[in-house]
């Protein structure tokens, strides 16, 4: 049997992302978050998916998994349909709760799991939730209280994640929670977060995408590593993970979005595609970048180009969506 392509192979490590729609609140109550978090264990159970870190936000939450023998996105699919529609319930709305498909970014464990790790569970920090990492270690809202042991989640592998810093495990706790303070001050970083910019060779001059190689700064929100790392990957890749378009299939593609959310929007194609900067307009381009980018990796340049923007702005409207 061949080896399954290492994009989603068991042991795969993920930082996921997801955010409600229009910023709508995802998690109203309390008991909207001890909802969706005991769906874990049967959700883990049924797909083998480990979970090392995350954290509850508002309007969006972040996990740092490893991959089972099912994927990923089984995992996903299961626990974002059946928290939206208890939420769409409780709370007498239609529709989608969540912005655009969820976000997964494939990184590379050596590099970067236990910066990942501290990242996801300083982020009640950073948002304002507490203010001390005293309150951190109280937040019943993060990974982070189970690593230390204030608190319990028996789905949430803790072995896993303390054993990078120690066999022992008192030594382990201590060390770990030096190493969260040490990143208090690091603030967001974009490279752990969704930018997806593939750091290679030391720089950001060359890159390397799920769709080949380039001498040109690029964007792939897949995929976190060394250059080693994602050439491996890229090996491994098959044709349906490479995303490759035939010629043209791009441009037709990219049309077919743009006109697709013009007509469900009521806006002029043409008042968008000549960088008109009306709320209305924008906000619909901010959709069609973020889906034309995240689910089909069109190259941002090009984008740009098809609404009439500047490749810059297209940049900081995706980073937007993912604060």
């Amino acid at each position: 049997m061949p080896r399954q392509a290492r994009l989603d192979a068991p042991g795969t490590l993920h930082h996921l992302m997801a955010r409600a729609i229009d910023g709508t609140l995802l998690f109203r109550d309390r008991k909207d978050r001890e909802n969706f978090l005991s769906r874990f264990p049967t959700l883990l159970k049924m797909t083998g998916t480990t979970i090392l870190a995350w954290a509850l936000l508002d309007n969006h939450f972040h996990l740092l998994s490893l991959s089972g023998q099912q994927k990923i996105s089984k995992f996903m699919r299961c626990l974002l349909t059946g928290y939206a529609l208890y939420y769409n319930r409780k709370y007498h709305r239609r529709g989608h709760l969540f912005q655009n498909r969820f976000k997964s970014i494939l990184c590379e464990k050596e590099s970067y799991l236990l910066e990942l790790v501290r990242y996801i569970h300083l982020n009640p920090l950073r948002a304002g939730k507490v203010k001390t990492l005293f309150e951190l270690d109280h937040y019943p809202w993060s990974g982070h209280a189970v690593l230390i042991g204030k608190t319990k989640h028996e789905w949430q592998e803790k072995n896993y994640v303390l054993a990078q810093f120690s066999p022992d495990l008192k030594k382990a706790i201590q060390i770990y929670h030096r190493f969260l303070a040490e990143g208090k001050e690091q603030g967001r970083r974009d490279d752990l977060s969704g930018g997806g910019l593939i750091r290679s060779y030391g720089g950001w001059s060359r890159v390397i995408s799920l769709r080949g190689v380039t001498n040109r700064l690029d964007h792939d929100p897949r995929i976190l590593g060394r250059a080693e790392y994602v050439a491996e990957i890229l090996r491994e890749a098959t044709p349906e993970t490479r995303k490759q378009f035939k010629a043209g299939e791009k441009e037709k593609l990219t049309s077919q979005t743009i006109n697709l959310h013009c007509r469900q929007a009521g806006i002029r194609e043409m008042e968008l595609r000549h960088g008109s900067q009306r709320r209305a307009v924008s906000r619909v381009r901010a959709q069609i970048a973020c889906q034309l980018n995240r689910e089909y990796g069109i190259p941002m340049a090009e984008i740009a180009r098809a609404v009439g923007v500047s490749t810059s702005a297209i940049v900081k409207t995706i980073k937007k969506h993912w604060e």
